[in-house]
């Protein structure tokens, strides 16, 4: 009967667990959809149009947003693209609360993701191999 309880207890805590990462992955998809919809409003000239939200991952407190930003171009337009939106994290974090409604909108740390150039590279080897292959 002890036994029963405790494990009762165990999927209490477990299903909590849970439902407290559901709720996180939740805001981090909604930060990050929204999060990509103000950096298209940006006015900011460093910031590129091919400047695209990868991944966010918000702290169980809600205290910080970690921000994976990708952007197509050199390093210096990279560079420069993170550093707008450093210098914009205030209107964006305001931005983002009026959004979202939130206890505490996150302290936005923006940090360049190179995802998508990856894939764009291996995407290109994989189609010069097809054409060699077509070739023989």
């Amino acid at each position: 009967m002890l036994r029963n309880g405790g494990n009762r207890e165990i999927t209490a805590k477990k299903d909590g667990i849970t439902m407290a990462k559901n709720r996180i992955d939740k805001v981090n998809e909604e930060v990050r959809r929204e999060l990509a919809s103000v950096i298209r409003e940006l006015k900011d000239t460093r910031i590129p149009m091919m400047t695209s939200v990868v991944a966010v991952h918000v702290t169980n407190d809600l205290s910080y947003a970690k921000c994976y930003i990708s952007v197509m171009g050199d390093e210096e337009v990279q560079k420069q693209a993170i550093l707008g939106l450093k210098s914009a994290a205030g209107f964006i974090r305001r931005e983002i609360g009026r959004r979202i409604d939130l206890r505490h909108t996150p302290e936005f740390l923006f940090e360049l993701d190179h995802s998508i150039e990856h894939g764009a590279y291996i995407n290109q080897v994989l189609s010069n191999i097809m054409k060699d292959q077509s070739d023989e």
